[in-house]
């Protein structure tokens, strides 16, 4: 079997990810090797995701490292895979999702109903602040950066009184012992492919697509081609106050897909379903953008985006 090298980004979650899936090739008897490249998302710590608004700056440096056969796969957080490839690339594989939902975390409080007026609460979501800020108004939402350890270190020393992580990233560093609660994706909806991994790959390696095969979940692949729908429908990229989370019930893929605006004031929400996973995405972004949705992502886009000021 021929001897693979992933591109990753250097991260404690993300080589937890490139090792995972280093693991799985290995098991059927690959050589492979793990590549880290910094990424500009990892260079910029000290402005928060949102001001920043760069579509990729997860994953450019990793797709350059790939046209230029420096690697041969990468593994993403899909969450952080813009809508738009370039034809060169392709997702060869999107593997099976671990919770989607949103955790919340605290050393005082054991769920979000529970925090006092007032209460500071880390993240640098403009979607989970503005569904946040939707919930209770009065909480004072401040950015939050760098890797679990970091986040849990801050919170910790009592910088914040919660925070807000993704369940699947705590859980694959095995943390859950932090987890207060999870909050449901009625209340909180989730980021486009949250939870999931994505293997990227160069679209004319026949062998390498062919060898990565194994890792694609298909149910798991429909759902979140879906979701992608929503975003890329929306023009949206990840840094934005989007959210859609679908799900297969019996044969049938079910919808939830949101649009806020920062502060809170106004969330629209839709909720659909259907079997067509890219239909159901497409028109159900067509619907929240015919109730206004273009507008507030128009003001997002065009104005300073009213990101959280430092604690």
């Amino acid at each position: 079997m021929p001897s693979l090298r992933i591109g990753s980004r250097g991260s404690q979650l993300a080589l937890w990810q490139a090792n995972h899936v280093a693991g799985l090739l290995r098991s059927q008897g690959h050589t492979v090797e793990i590549e880290i490249i910094k990424t500009t998302g990892d260079k910029i710590l000290d402005v928060a995701l949102a001001k920043v608004g760069t579509k990729g700056m997860f994953t450019k440096e990793i797709e350059e490292a790939l046209a230029d056969k420096r690697i041969d796969l990468a593994v993403h957080s899909l969450k952080d895979v813009p809508t738009e490839l370039q034809p060169q690339f392709t997702l060869a594989a999107i593997m099976q999702r671990e919770d989607p939902r949103d955790a919340f975390i605290s050393v005082k409080y054991a769920r979000l109903e529970d925090l006092p007026r007032g209460a500071n609460v880390g993240t640098s979501s403009l979607r989970r602040q503005c569904q946040l800020k939707a919930m209770r108004p009065d909480l004072e939402i401040f950015p939050l950066r760098g890797n679990v350890d970091t986040r849990l270190r801050k919170l910790e020393s009592g910088e914040y009184d919660a925070i807000i992580l993704a369940c699947a990233g705590v859980k694959r560093l095995g943390l859950d012992k932090h987890v207060r609660s999870r909050i449901e994706p009625e209340m909180m909806c989730p980021a486009v492919g949250q939870g999931a991994l994505a293997i990227e790959a160069r679209s004319g390696d026949a062998d390498v697509l062919n060898h990565l095969k194994f890792l694609n979940h298909a149910e798991t692949r429909s759902a979140i081609e879906c979701e992608r729908a929503v975003l890329g429908s929306l023009g949206g990229g990840c840094q934005v106050p989007i959210g859609a989370f679908a799900e297969h019930r019996d044969g049938i893929l079910h919808l939830r897909a949101m649009v806020g605006r920062p502060d809170g004031s106004e969330i629209l929400r839709e909720i659909a379903e259907g079997k067509d996973s890219e239909k159901l995405g497409r028109e159900t972004a067509q619907k929240l953008l015919k109730r206004g949705a273009e507008k507030i992502l128009a003001e997002v886009y065009n104005e300073e985006v009213a990101v959280p000021r430092q604690p």
